[in-house]
């Protein structure tokens, strides 16, 4: 057993529903059973290297299992092995126009020493574990718990937050159904994951949509069209539509929304559920209408399947620093919490949607048009 006797934990990128779950699993699992010190990095990597450390005790996570959000706060913009370089007066330095980076690293691998800090937990997606990978490659002890909506981190079957988003998406379909139905309108429903349609088939399925558009399915917008037509002229006088920000027709790009330059993740999507509406009320001739759910998405109360998948989540990652198995995320694989190395899960494409997969092929048997 690893001589562990204080731990942090770090929220990174964007908020998701569980974050708080996970918290206070670590916490309580910690404390409870080994008797442990736990400190919390606020704002992410910006608290890291700010030494922004903040005990968290048994009071402090009591009434957090619910609660969407972190009460550790996140940030998605600091990148400490790419980090704005400041002047003195705190502003950043540009040369020719561009923002200036340093490593900062070390910074932040001094300020862990520092606190006393044997293990860092760090909670995030694909870009914070990305970090997480090159501290552990530092020789920084991280044990990483995977949380993003999009539910494209590989090596495990199901991230925290999912569920919960799903949830979500299924009843903005609902809510968006009842206004088409009253109007006979095509509904364009925008929903988030980046290149995965993970997020975007999950809550197509189960909001009943009628269209469903994937970024690892390229649509022709014609076959689309024809689907709700056909629809139409058998007496449906309405149609939903979800498609993923990603989603790009056949021979075409993806809709970028906005670039920012001092984001790990710079290029920002939407704009594709416009330009889908767009096309269909002129292919159509009906009505379209379209809606970008956007971050309402990754708010609210955690739904009960991810309270419970957060805290075996967090159970289990303290289980996994008490065994010194370090540089490691824990993972659920079929209905067993499992573990892999940081080094397999970064690195490679993100998991994406089998256009071949049994889900797809249920999807289709219900009658939904994927455009292809």
């Amino acid at each position: 057993m690893a001589q562990i006797k204080k731990i942090a934990i770090l929220t990174g990128g964007g908020d998701c529903p569980g974050l708080n779950a996970v918290i206070r699993a670590v916490v309580k699992t910690a404390v409870v059973k080994y008797g442990l010190e736990v400190v919390g990095i606020r704002k992410g990597y910006h608290g890291l290297y700010h030494n922004d450390f903040i005990p968290l005790t048994l009071d402090s996570v009591q009434e957090i299992l619910s609660e969407g959000g972190t009460i550790l706060k996140s940030s998605n913009k600091d990148n400490l092995f790419k980090y704005p370089a400041r002047d003195e007066h705190g502003a950043v330095i540009r040369k020719d126009g561009k923002i200036v980076y340093h490593d900062a690293s070390m910074r932040a691998v001094e300020n862990l020493k520092r606190e006393g800090i044997d293990a860092l937990f760090i909670l995030g997606g694909d870009g914070t574990l990305t970090s997480g990978r090159d501290f552990a490659r530092l020789g920084v002890n991280v044990i990483a718990i995977p949380k993003t909506i999009d539910n494209d981190l590989n090596c495990t079957d199901y991230t925290f937050g999912f569920d919960t988003a799903v949830s979500v998406v299924s009843d903005c379909l609902d809510r968006l159904r009842t206004t088409a139905k009253s109007h006979g309108r095509i509904m364009v429903a925008e929903i988030m994951g980046r290149g995965a349609g993970w997020l975007t088939l999950h809550g197509g399925i189960a909001g009943a949509a009628d269209v469903i558009l994937l970024p690892e399915i390229p649509f022709d917008i014609n076959k689309v069209a024809t689907k709700i037509k056909d629809d139409l002229a058998a007496g449906k006088d309405f149609a939903i539509v979800a498609v993923a920000e990603g989603a790009k027709p056949k021979d075409g790009e993806i809709v970028v929304a906005r670039v920012r330059e001092d984001s790990p993740d710079p290029i920002r999507l939407g704009g594709i559920a416009k330009v889908v509406a767009d096309e269909l009320e002129e292919l159509c001739n009906n009505e379209a209408r379209a809606t970008t759910l956007g971050h309402i998405q990754r708010g609210g109360s955690t739904s009960a399947h991810d309270r419970v998948l957060s805290s075996r989540y967090g159970c289990a990652a303290v289980e996994l620093a008490m065994q010194g198995k370090f540089g490691n995320m824990v993972i659920l694989k079929g209905d067993k919490i499992e573990y892999a190395s940081l080094e397999d899960v970064i690195g490679q494409e993100n998991k994406q949607v089998d256009p071949d997969s049994e889900l797809v092929q249920v999807a289709k048997c219900l009658g939904i048009c994927f455009g292809d």
